[in-house]
């Protein structure tokens, strides 16, 4: 049986190698090179790297028997691409990441463009915890603020500096990070608000509110898109039943 993991995420590698320790033929694919790395390699499990268009996508799911959806919650626009190409042939399944509970005293906005707006005319320093892709949306405020947490990749580089946040406040790391690696930045770094997505255990969300609320700093977050899914362990039942 054949089945196609679009991945990226820490519960998606876990989920594509429990699938294949059950003889599963399995395809997983990565946005990137870091993508790939942080997959692996495992028995059963082939990794394709690299953006899929709308025709990619339906001519690599010819023939799977699943298509599972594993990107990251706030992928709405991956999610939205992966689901249409599956559709037709009945076999998507998105693995859905349960949210956190928010701390009492966050701050809850519906995207990037309102939490710039939101912090417009707040004094203080900022901390990005929301990924490169968000970083144009924050360029409208003074980049010398900014202190944006992004992979350590060139293209995480080159977002900030297309976003013109000075060198000496990029912060280019792999998490997930603990409570206390993020206290130490928050305090390093004279951080008055924390700008994150709920990524959920999986992202290290809990982490970053407690040590928000240690350090006295104002949490942020972006709403999460609104979702539907399933558990790995419904999916995997039904991989079973098909095996």
């Amino acid at each position: 049986m054949n089945v196609v993991v679009f991945s990226g995420t820490t519960e998606g590698r876990s989920f594509s190698r429990a699938l294949a320790a059950l003889g599963a033929a399995v395809t997983v694919c990565v946005a990137t090179e870091l993508g790939a790395e942080e997959q692996g390699r495992a028995n059963g499990i082939t990794v394709r790297t690299g953006r899929l268009d709308a025709e990619g996508m339906t001519a690599l799911l010819r023939g799977a028997a699943l298509c599972v959806d594993a990107t990251h919650p706030y992928a709405a626009e991956a999610t939205r691409n992966i689901r249409a190409a599956a559709a037709a042939a009945g076999v998507y399944h998105r693995l859905l990441r349960p949210a956190s509970p928010l701390p009492a005293g966050s701050v809850v906005l519906a995207d990037a463009a309102r939490a710039v707006a939101y912090l417009a005319d707040r004094p203080g320093r900022v901390l990005l915890a929301t990924g490169a892709k968000e970083l144009p949306a924050f360029a409208a405020l003074d980049p010398a603020r900014l202190y944006p947490r992004v992979l350590p990749t060139l293209a995480g580089i080159a977002a900030c500096e297309a976003a013109g946040v000075p060198h000496r406040n990029i912060l280019a790391m792999q998490g997930p990070f603990t409570k206390e690696l993020n206290a130490a930045l928050l305090h390093q770094f004279h951080i008055d608000y924390m700008v994150t997505k709920d990524g959920g255990a999986a992202g290290g969300f809990a982490e970053k509110a407690e040590a928000a609320a240690q350090c006295g700093v104002q949490l942020i977050v972006l709403r999460r898109p609104d979702d539907e899914g399933e558990t790995a362990d419904t999916i995997l039942q039904r991989c079973r039943e098909l095996l």
